[in-house]
């Protein structure tokens, strides 16, 4: 008895699953970037290392572990002034492994030597001047870098050339998941506190679908719940901000903790690891020398808001 059309159509329906199962599998896999992140460096050449202070050889090996796609390094990376020859003394000697992956931002101690060490170091991959700030894609995410030190960069106010440039580099780039990294933080526990200059830049962040945000400049360790530029909880479009500020340079003090921060720690030197995929993201501070604190979760990436 001959089989019936739809029972002779079963096996070739099945091969044909079985062949695109793994090739949608790898398109996933392809979607899926490592990245490795932190600020406030490199310590002057020839500062020695202690416990509190000038890690920055422990944790660049952290980053060599992790095998990551990109390094994000935001700001402050070679103390004290950011000079050229301080750069290659120290930082390159250290950090400098992954110079060829690494998408930095300038701090406010690059412009201690008003940012020509800085800009000298890096060359053309970070803009100019009058234009420190730029974008690229990983994966399926859009990254944004930008420049915190509003008196060097043309201000951080509404209509500056920096908050209209976000809002088209936003508008010309709509991706399911984006993040933006810049030294200074919105948000944060630490002695240098909460940054509300910087609220038009969230502002335009927010606006155009920005899930996650990386600051340095206070040095330690906190995770932020989903809030928007005011600092209220937004559970659907807020921004989760993470300060990094444990790259290697002295470690700082914190006197009271903020609303909605979810995780602080001080006196940890560590690298934050970031697995950003085609629709979420998940996240993982790794300490130095298999330190006590850890902090990890994951979350998926939203939509802009409505208009």
């Amino acid at each position: 008895m001959s089989a019936s059309p739809r029972a002779s159509r079963a096996p070739t329906r099945l091969l044909s699953l079985l062949v695109l199962v793994p090739l949608l599998a790898g398109a996933a896999l392809a979607q899926t970037v490592t990245v490795a992140a932190a600020g406030d460096i490199a310590c002057e050449p020839g500062a020695v290392p202690s416990v509190r202070a000038c890690q920055q050889a422990a944790t660049a090996k952290l980053v060599e572990t992790m095998h990551p796609d990109a390094v994000l390094a935001i700001g402050d990376l070679q103390y004290p002034t950011g000079l050229l020859t301080s750069f290659k003394g120290s930082y390159d000697k250290t950090w400098g492994a992954f110079k060829s992956i690494t998408y930095p931002v300038p701090g406010n101690h690059e412009y201690y030597n008003l940012a020509n060490g800085y800009f000298d170091y890096w060359g053309k991959r970070v803009g100019t001047r009058d234009q420190s700030w730029y974008s690229f894609d990983l994966g399926a995410w859009h990254i944004l870098a930008l420049n915190s030190n509003c008196h060097y960069s043309g201000g951080c106010q509404d209509g500056s050339p920096e908050v209209e440039w976000i809002k088209a580099d936003l508008a010309a780039h709509p991706t399911t998941c984006a993040l933006a990294f810049f030294h200074q933080p919105r948000f944060s526990s630490g002695p240098h506190g909460n940054y509300k200059n910087l609220e038009p830049i969230w502002r335009a962040l927010q606006a155009g679908g920005v899930d996650v945000v990386l600051n340095g400049h206070d040095h330690d360790y906190e995770r932020f719940a989903l809030q928007d530029p005011n600092g209220r909880l937004d559970p659907t479009h807020g921004i989760r901000e993470f300060v990094v500020g444990t790259g290697g340079a002295p470690q700082y003090f914190v006197l009271w903790r903020r609303a909605h921060s979810q995780a602080l720690e001080v006196g940890t030197f560590g690298v934050l690891k970031l697995t950003l995929e085609s629709a979420a993201y998940a996240w993982s501070f790794v300490p130095i020398d298999n330190g006590r604190y850890h902090d990890s979760g994951s979350h998926a990436c939203h939509a802009p808001p409505a208009p």
